[in-house]
């Protein structure tokens, strides 16, 4: 492409008057839109990801270009409405655009959006103490970024530089994000393979949910010399379709990781801030880690934030003789803050984790009975809280049934380890008659599907 500043001067003026405009597009104007978003991914990011977004290859004519969205509830830009059963990977426990989350940033975007770098910015202080008063024992310092990635890298430098060692032990089939150093971690070799050379410490696979495999690879490194920095895990696997451990697991491996002196990270990246009926995954099972990571849902899906939280003790080297030692300039600038702080209060306000307990129970339970209905289609139903994995005989059939779904006005989607796995994920404030439509249009899909077998 050839350099042209006016067209770029143009063009980014007429979309800063679409996204200042408060009413919908007129028909006209939104299949311009719709037009102009297939081919800007096409050219500009990426073509593959059309072939990947059922609102594209699924919709007909007009693929859905989503335009706004309240509660669990969003619209594309010709005004079609969408239940939302994906909640943005577990971006939206609060749901879309909560009113108190978006009046605190737009308040704090009046005052100051970011930090100066030099004084003190007070909701980087704020939030890091309202992260230590709901987090688990004794976190008390936390690190902020924008991604849960960048959460778990920190998690990666503050076990080395506390330990000194340097080896993991994760999860087969774990997902904790993609950049170099979380994704040595990742469970899966659609990843990981393509990127060549990994992390150069050494990274130990287990199964997830085996105690006696992590508590063996902790014994033989021991043996052999090999220092471990920390064992992590997510509470729950997401990624790999919502397993839950064996009750036995996560404190068969904190007892473990005492034993070695080994530190315990729990990725709580999407199981985090009641997603899976407690406020955090490891309350399940009444273990405290040494170190915890959070994002998606922190921001109150109005802003990217995660935070890496761990102890007094553990954070030392993070603190002296260098302060810097990891940094980010944009992580946990205020915007991002103000709306972490709001996405809390509004958590705790309205008790969200025990809603999810309820409410997942009620949907586990009917989708079980889908499962019993169609064992030709069903593998088997996972999940604790809102986080439910859908698991199905085959790819294809989870395909013909998110696909079916869409078609009848409900968003879910897959999962990036596990191909034959629908999530169920809708944000934590989703009323029962919306469940019930859920299960309404599914009971449609899954009898369609029976039928053409």
């Amino acid at each position: 492409m050839t350099v042209d500043y006016e067209d770029a001067l143009d063009y980014s003026s007429r979309w800063m008057d679409l996204i200042r405009k408060t009413e919908f597009p007129t028909e006209e104007q939104a299949h311009t839109i719709i037009d102009e978003s297939k081919d800007n991914f096409a050219e500009h990011y990426n073509r593959n990801w059309l072939e990947y977004r059922k609102s594209v290859t699924e919709s007909g004519d007009w693929a859905s270009v989503e335009w706004t969205g309240n509660g669990s509830v969003i619209k594309d830009v010709l005004g079609r409405e969408f239940l939302d059963f994906l909640g943005g990977y577990g971006m939206m426990d609060l749901g879309w655009s909560h009113p108190d989350v978006i009046e605190t940033v737009k308040a704090q975007l009046n005052r100051s959006p970011m930090p100066s770098q030099e004084l003190l910015d007070p909701l980087r202080g704020v939030l890091a103490k309202l992260l230590a008063n709901i987090t688990p024992g004794n976190l008390k310092y936390s690190w902020f970024g924008a991604s849960g990635t960048e959460a778990n890298e920190a998690a990666m430098k503050i076990a080395k530089l506390y330990t000194g060692k340097s080896a993991f032990i994760v999860g087969v089939r774990a997902f904790h994000g993609k950049t170099m150093g979380s994704l040595s971690l990742m469970g899966k070799s659609d990843f990981r393979v393509p990127m060549g050379t990994m992390y150069g410490g050494q990274v130990y696979h287990v199964p997830f949910g085996d105690a006696d495999a992590v508590e063996k690879q902790l014994e033989i490194c021991e043996k052999v010399g090999i220092g471990v920095a920390a064992v992590m895990f997510e509470p729950i696997q997401g990624e790999s379709g919502a397993i839950v451990p064996p009750d036995d697991f996560w404190p068969r491996i904190r007892k473990a990781t005492k034993k070695y002196n080994v530190l315990l990270i729990a990725d709580e990246v999407q199981t985090g801030l009641g997603r899976t009926g407690k406020l955090w995954g490891v309350d399940h099972w009444n273990v405290v880690p040494d170190i915890l990571t959070v994002a998606k849902s922190l921001g109150g899906g109005v802003m990217p934030v995660s935070a890496t939280i761990t102890t007094e003790e553990i954070y030392q080297p993070m603190m002296y003789p260098n302060p810097f030692m990891h940094t980010t300039t944009t992580g946990g600038g205020a915007l991002a803050c103000s709306a972490a702080i709001a996405a809390i209060h509004v958590t705790l306000r309205e008790r969200l984790w025990e809603q999810a307990a309820d409410k997942g129970n009620y949907l586990i339970s009917k989708l079980e009975e889908f499962a019993v209905q169609y064992p030709q289609i069903y593998e088997k139903i996972t999940g604790k809280g809102l986080l439910i994995g859908m698991h199905f005989n085959s790819p294809e059939l989870g395909y013909k049934v998110a696909s079916g779904l869409f078609k009848r006005g409900v968003l879910v989607a897959g999962t990036l380890t596990s191909a034959q796995t629908i999530r169920v994920e809708p944000p934590l404030i989703i009323t029962k008659e919306q469940m019930d439509l859920l299960l309404e249009r599914l009971g449609d899909v899954l009898k369609e599907i029976n039928t053409a077998m």
